[in-house]
């Protein structure tokens, strides 16, 4: 069964096209049903599970600042939600990335959601992982989202609370079958597994929740090009919804869990 977290009504909020795809809902004009002044971050927003996130954020009324490494995926995600999302093309491994989107969203408001969803995938046999690959994908997938979290963190302290939500995967969840040549993605999504209990255990004092979701097979183009034999029945759009529901107040209890999602594939 679907999640339907947060369909209003029983409704479903990304209706499927003639072809079968998913399309967001309509987003609001600029400035109209803004949830006060909230900004989301979202990271890896060009394709896949953050350009979801995004849309669907932007279309719940939160102002966000949208980063992906790809420009022309930015521009077109910015000509569909228009006013509603800004974006800035940035490497989340870059030191530096995390204080730009900082002060991007910052300059639209007051910073309440951060989704660190950016992730690269280098499937490679163990015997064949060399120290510059493992670093690669350690970089994007742990240490980005361990700047994500900092810079969140410090700025949602100060302003007396928000909502970090970390994208991790079911590849980094204990006891779960794993697959061959994805060592570092394993480990690095186990890591932001253990991240996230860290950064929501001293969230406490200071209202910061921290939350993660650990997807299994999902429909991106990631994961075709990783594993093209499956065929996922979890949508990014269906993750979306997790997410929206996670930033809502009626998730308020939640913090420190991770959330493992599990498709048919």
């Amino acid at each position: 069964m679907r999640p339907r977290a947060g369909a209003a009504g029983g409704r479903d909020p990304f209706p499927p096209r003639g072809d079968g795809q998913r399309l967001p809902p309509a987003l609001p004009p600029a400035g109209a049903g803004r949830v006060s002044d909230s900004v989301a971050v979202v990271t890896g927003a060009g394709r896949g599970i953050g350009r979801a996130v995004a849309l669907r954020l932007a279309a719940d009324g939160h102002a966000v600042v949208a980063a992906s490494r790809t420009a022309g995926d930015l521009e077109t995600l910015a000509a569909v939600a228009k006013d509603a999302i800004t974006p800035l093309t940035a490497d989340v491994a870059d030191g530096d990335t995390a204080r730009r989107l900082l002060a991007t969203a910052t300059a639209r408001g007051a910073l309440t959601i951060w989704v660190n969803n950016a992730a690269v995938v280098e499937p490679r046999p163990f015997a064949e992982l060399d120290p510059q690959s493992w670093d690669a994908v350690l970089d994007t997938n742990l240490r980005g989202v361990y700047l994500g979290c900092h810079a969140a963190f410090r700025a949602m302290s100060e302003r007396g609370g928000g909502v970090i939500v970390n994208i991790a995967s079911l590849s980094g969840v204990a006891n779960v079958e794993k697959f061959p040549g994805l060592t570092a993605y394993n480990v690095s999504k186990a890591g932001v597994i253990a991240l996230t209990e860290a950064v929501a255990l001293e969230g406490r004092a200071t209202g910061v929740r921290c939350v993660c979701l650990s997807p299994g097979a999902v429909d991106t183009e990631m994961l075709r090009r990783a594993a093209p034999h499956l065929r996922p029945t979890v949508t990014p759009e269906d993750v979306a919804e997790l997410v929206a529901f996670l930033v809502s107040p009626a998730a308020a209890p939640l913090s420190g869990v991770n959330i493992p999602i599990f498709s048919n594939a």
